[in-house]
């Protein structure tokens, strides 16, 4: 088992020592310091798990001790104590970014439970890092996805990208339904070819038929020119229909035509047009529904979903509501020229307590919304929309990161340890090495998570 590495700097000998012992008791690897300066050195050579730091110390002091280590380290939980007991003090090395502050005498009882919280997540933290250091499985850098859930929809997309087959992509509002789309095209064998998007619930339904297919001048009032339809500009390449199941019927029996025929005719034209493009549809709807309330052509469901692929809501797949967080919080913060490092516990709690709706644009949004609140070095609950808040309040947050993180950490967890089996060709003493762990722990890990190999 990872014994994790915790950093005490305290310049009274006295509580120096207690610190040691009682942590060293509690199962860390403690490391002690006695002034700002040697602890900030030793940072600088390597990252702890934790740091416990004390306020007021000789030669560097701990404010500068914190806001140097969280350069380095954005996301490492420092721990900060003081005698001096005021709550501005508090306030002041929170909005630093420090973990949590306690006041002399330290409440031991309260120290061990946030170490043992820090620790969690400075691993999770970790764990994400190397995760994200490492190459995807798949290589569409737009995705940025580590789930268990979406490595599915990877392997399925691997597997027809160079195919002609028709995929129906089904998902809820905000799920990356067109990034999928891209992928198949831009990684398949139509790659050179265009990649043509039709949302057809934001074009009028009177308007769809001469967006398909295009049309000839004079064809109709307002038609002035001859308008080139985006299926024939999707020739030997895709289409992306995304919403089809907004489509009106009576377009569905000409899609169908097409589809069958591989031919059509622009409106007011005569002549036929013969076009070779690959159709990737996308849905929030149940088609099946659809059709049984006489609202979608079967014969066309048929046509569209050869190859249907489930993308499943931002809600079920904690790890990747990590994953995206920091990396919107990275993009956010270069373009609004802000030095936030990370989020407080309470706010990465809520954002893994909440149900995302909108998936991941709604999760864009919010630390959009949050990064532009934002006046300090980390973001905090209180810099977060009022729905997501509110939405924290009526549940108690207090041990809502150490309950919650035991499922993201698990997927992270064994998608590396995967990772690295595949690396290592089944190896496990290589295997074991690899991720910085005993044998034995290793086999008790591929036991809990029923790795196959």
């Amino acid at each position: 088992m990872n014994v994790s590495t915790v950093f005490i700097c305290e310049d009274d000998e006295n509580l120096n020592l207690l610190l040691y012992h009682n942590i060293s008791q509690w199962g860390y690897d403690v490391h002690t310091f006695f002034d700002g300066e040697k602890i900030l050195s030793e940072i600088q050579n390597r990252r702890p798990d934790v740091v416990v730091l004390d306020i007021n110390l000789p030669i560097k002091n701990g404010v500068t001790v914190l806001e140097e280590s969280l350069k380095l380290y954005p996301n490492l939980p420092v721990i900060i104590v003081s005698g001096q007991g005021k709550v501005t003090t508090a306030l002041d090395v929170m909005k630093l970014g420090a973990y949590d502050y306690l006041p002399k005498p330290i409440d031991l009882e309260r120290l061990e439970l946030l170490l043992r919280n820090a620790a969690k997540q400075s691993e999770l933290w970790a764990q994400i890092e190397a995760l994200r250091s490492s190459s995807y499985e798949f290589p569409y850098n737009e995705i940025i996805a580590k789930s268990e859930e979406m490595r599915k929809v990877f392997r399925m997309i691997s597997k027809i990208h160079d195919t002609d087959n028709a995929v129906l992509l089904y998902g809820e509002t905000g799920v990356g339904k067109e990034l999928l789309a891209r992928a198949i095209h831009f990684y398949g064998k139509r790659k050179n070819g265009p990649f043509v998007v039709v949302n057809c619930a934001a074009i009028p339904r009177e308007l769809l038929e001469s967006e398909f297919f295009g049309h000839e001048k004079g064809a109709f009032t307002g038609a002035y020119q001859r308008k080139i339809g985006k299926f024939e500009q999707a020739h030997h390449g895709t289409i992306f229909l995304d919403e089809v199941g907004e489509m009106d019927l009576s377009l569905q029996a000409k899609l169908l035509r097409l589809l069958q025929t591989k031919t059509f005719e622009r409106i007011g034209g005569n002549d036929t047009i013969t076009v070779d493009t690959r159709i990737v549809s996308a849905t929030n709807k149940n088609l099946q529904d659809e059709i049984k309330n006489k609202l979608f052509r079967e014969d066309l469901y048929f046509r569209l979903s050869s190859f249907p692929i489930i993308i499943p809501p931002l809600r079920e797949r904690k790890t990747d509501i990590l994953l995206l967080a920091d990396e919107f919080l990275h993009r956010f913060t270069t373009r609004y020229e802000k030095k936030i490092n990370s989020f407080s516990k309470k706010a990465l709690a809520a954002l893994l307590k909440y149900s995302f709706p909108g998936n991941v644009r709604e999760l864009e949004n919010l630390v959009e919304h949050a990064v532009i609140m934002c006046d300090t070095l980390m973001i905090e609950l209180d810099d977060l929309p009022d729905t997501l808040r509110a939405n924290a309040e009526t549940s108690s947050l207090t041990n809502t990161l150490d309950n919650e993180t035991v499922l993201p950490l698990d997927f992270v967890k064994k998608q590396a340890i995967t990772h690295a089996l595949n690396i290592t060709g089944g190896n496990l003493v290589e295997t074991a090495q690899r991720l910085h762990i005993g044998r034995s722990t290793l086999y008790r890990l591929l036991e809990k998570y029923e790795i196959k190999f």
